[in-house]
């Protein structure tokens, strides 16, 4: 028997369904995670382009609940790693251990053998240990005694960080912000939000409990939604605004590091994922701009001057897409 995708159309179908699979993940995550459908959005675009989001946002806004709650509906293993300053490279992607029964010595997995890796508080961790997630993060591989092994297909890093404290901690290098597809801020939710919250701990809601979330989408939709994206049209005058927006972010007076080529290649992978996920097949230049902020604002870095006078990256990025004229 054909699939569907040998059928007239067949392709089509498959696409609208992962589609609608994917879509109704916000409605499952809320099972659990009040008010953050925007957030949940730019983790499923991630997943649709291979990416590693960068999650920032102060503590108690629900970020590794809605990791574990995405991983539950969309039936993808998901671990945790705590990164403290004693945590151990070999901690996290595994080491050799000796077999005493075989005189051997095995290969032990660490955490970073999954789907969905949540690195929570990543800036506490020193820089070899934040460094031994590069090669995993884009070569989906981790080597070890110089043989490398394979990671599992979708894996995705999810790295969270505080962004009040600073004490203790190792911010993440320029090259390993650029490794991060995306960087969502979690925003604290709104009064009526709160109050929603509030009402469903009263009634028992238990954080821990996940048993009702059910898997809504899975791996073969994340595969079929990954080919549909890869297929969405851009324009050449789109992407054209693409380079011009990235290229002004080098000009910018406010900045001292712009945004690198491999940045404009994360904002064209970004816009069709959110073109697809909205339902065409062609990029337009709102959506650039929708996801300009997000995909940019960790690739570029203010200047002390600028910062000192209350500029932000979000405020000067704004300021260049109301600058750099749109295609029409």
């Amino acid at each position: 028997m054909p699939s569907d995708d040998d059928r007239p159309g067949g392709a089509l179908e498959g696409s609208d369904t992962a589609r609608a699979a994917l879509t109704a993940l916000r409605g499952e995550v809320a099972k659990t995670v009040v008010g953050q459908d925007s957030v949940v959005t730019g983790l499923v675009i991630s997943l649709l382009c291979r990416g590693h989001v960068l999650l920032e946002g102060v503590p108690g806004t629900a970020k590794t609940l809605m990791i574990r709650t995405l991983a539950a509906a969309l039936d993808l293993d998901f671990k945790r790693v705590q990164f403290t300053p004693d945590l151990m490279p070999g901690d996290v992607t595994g080491s050799l251990i000796y077999d005493n029964r075989t005189a051997e010595f095995e290969f032990r997995e660490g955490p970073v053998f999954t789907n969905l890796l949540l690195a929570d508080e990543i800036n506490r961790t020193p820089p070899k240990t934040q460094a031994s997630l590069l090669e995993a993060m884009e070569e989906r591989q981790v080597s070890v005694e110089g043989m490398p092994r394979a990671l599992p297909d979708p894996f995705v890093v999810c790295a969270t960080q505080n962004p009040i404290e600073y004490e203790g901690t190792y911010p993440l290098p320029e090259a390993q912000l650029d490794r991060f597809l995306l960087k969502l801020t979690v925003p604290v939710p709104t009064r009526d939000e709160e109050i929603a919250m509030l009402q469903r701990h009263a009634t028992g809601f238990d954080p821990r409990d996940l048993s009702a979330v059910r898997p809504v989408a899975g791996p073969g939709d994340l595969a079929a939604g990954r080919a549909a994206v890869r297929t969405v049209h851009l324009d050449p005058k789109v992407a054209a605004y693409v380079v011009d927006l990235c290229r002004a972010t080098r000009q910018s007076p406010s900045l001292a590091l712009g945004v690198s080529p491999r940045g404009a290649t994360a904002l064209l992978a970004t816009s069709r994922a959110w073109a697809w996920m909205s339902g065409r097949d062609y990029v337009t230049p709102d959506d650039v701009k929708a996801l300009a902020r997000p995909t940019l604002r960790h690739r570029v870095q203010l200047r002390p001057e600028a910062e000192l006078e209350g500029a932000t990256t979000d405020g000067v990025l704004e300021g260049i897409l109301s600058h750099v004229p749109a295609p029409r």
